[in-house]
């Protein structure tokens, strides 16, 4: 199968974008439900990051947020944001990463011919208050992506070490 390549700076982080997605959905694929759901983290205060479950439920509503910051920055449709995932087994996240990812894409879809200066003077703020202009804004997007996998990652190897020494 021969890929097809996104067009431009936009396009290129989109094309990664979608890759962090995919290595995402492998890396939970083949989890169990009883797995997904377990409590990994009893120490952490972040209710975020205390299963796999609760980090998916994270990445994708994160995902919305990033899209969501770009159409409202450009002006777009900004639709009822949703605010509940039904994210119960690994099957779900993947949906709903999949659905995350194409809201992405169509929030993008007009943006593949920004100039330089259309990507470096569009400057927004992160709900914590971080400025990003459109290109660092989905470099985050991706990188957040990234380190969510990573824990996702050490979440099985806990549970898997877990399980040996139980």
């Amino acid at each position: 199968m021969t890929k097809i390549y996104r067009q431009g700076a936009v396009g290129a982080l989109l094309d990664e974008y979608e890759r962090a997605v995919n290595e995402l959905e492998d890396t939970i694929s083949t989890l169990d439900r009883q797995s997904f759901l377990i409590i990994v983290d009893t120490e952490t205060k972040d209710k975020d990051c205390v299963s796999i479950q609760s980090v998916l439920y994270h990445v994708v509503k994160a995902g919305y947020g990033y899209a969501n910051r770009i159409r409202k920055q450009f002006g777009d449709t900004l639709p009822k944001n949703k605010e509940d995932y039904e994210i119960i087994t690994p099957a779900d996240a993947c949906r709903e990463l999949k659905n995350m990812l194409a809201y992405t894409e169509e929030t993008l879809n007009n943006k593949y011919n920004l100039t330089l200066d259309d990507i470096l003077h569009n400057i927004m703020k992160s709900p914590t208050g971080q400025n990003y202009d459109f290109e660092q804004l989905l470099e985050h997007a991706i990188v957040h992506i990234l380190r969510h996998r990573r824990q996702v990652e050490m979440f099985k190897l806990k549970m898997l070490s877990d399980k040996l020494n139980g």
